[in-house]
């Protein structure tokens, strides 16, 4: 996989693209990374890339020029990227659209700056994003979110192959929940103890309350992932009496 950044601040791609396991798969060959700046293609001697909008109003536009001149330039020097950009008109941003991403050959995220970019330039984009409903001061975080996403998802690239199956949000066979609840030592501290079954070593029954646990953590903190989870008739049983428990107002 190729994935590409296209930025008036490539450095801050730097740091993050250089550590823990995107570091690991990078250094590995899993996918490459080239951050371009978008300056590049602008041809004033101050490397202009924003100008007033017409119609007067705050701060300044990202221009279509620079912008639609470095995207067909980047995309001719291989296979044609999967093109993103970030808005907040973008489809929101969550795990079923990182699987579907990290099937790309290619992505070149294209990271917007100022008050927004001129609407002439989101005709060069295959995709729009948001992730989430706040504003933020540029997309380059949005694509280090993505970028870090969709890395994870790489064969190899966590080393253990079930480690993206079993965790929240996960879209295989009986996922959509939040994860289940995890401990490490010491068993007590400040006289709060482990579950006993996780100390049993009886592999059936503690997946057993690992499945139990992650179905009511998601009823009490996320019960709007209940109705999209992958749940058996019994599961759905005890879902519905978990969110009864945590969010269904007693009758007086």
């Amino acid at each position: 996989m190729i994935i590409e950044t296209l930025s008036v601040f490539p450095e801050m791609f730097d740091t993050v693209m250089s550590t823990s396991i995107l570091g690991r798969a990078k250094a590995s060959g899993l996918f490459q990374f080239h951050a371009y700046n978008l300056r590049d293609w602008t041809h004033d001697r101050h490397r202009t890339v924003d100008d007033e909008p017409y119609g007067g109003g705050q701060g300044m536009l990202m221009k279509v020029e620079p912008l639609a001149t470095a995207i067909e330039d980047i995309a001719s020097t291989g296979p044609r990227p999967h093109v993103v950009f970030f808005t907040p008109c973008g489809t929101p941003f969550n795990q079923q659209v990182a699987e579907r991403l990290s099937h790309e050959e290619r992505i070149l995220m294209v990271c917007g700056r100022y008050e927004g970019m001129d609407e002439r330039a989101y005709e060069y984009a295959d995709e729009r994003l948001s992730i989430g409903d706040y504003v933020l001061t540029g997309g380059e975080l949005p694509a280090m979110v993505v970028a870090d996403s969709v890395v994870r998802l790489l064969p190899g690239a966590l080393g253990d192959e079930m480690s993206n199956v079993d965790e929240s949000f996960a879209t295989q066979a009986g996922g959509g929940l939040l994860e289940y609840e995890q401990y490490t030592r010491p068993a007590t501290f400040n006289g709060n103890s482990v579950p006993d079954v996780l100390l049993s070593g009886d592999h059936a029954k503690v997946d057993a309350w690992r499945r139990k646990n992650a179905i009511e953590r998601t009823c009490r903190w996320r019960p709007d992932l209940i109705d999209t989870a992958d749940l058996s008739p019994e599961e759905t049983r005890f879902a519905r009496e978990f969110i009864e428990r945590y969010h269904v107002i007693p009758s007086e």
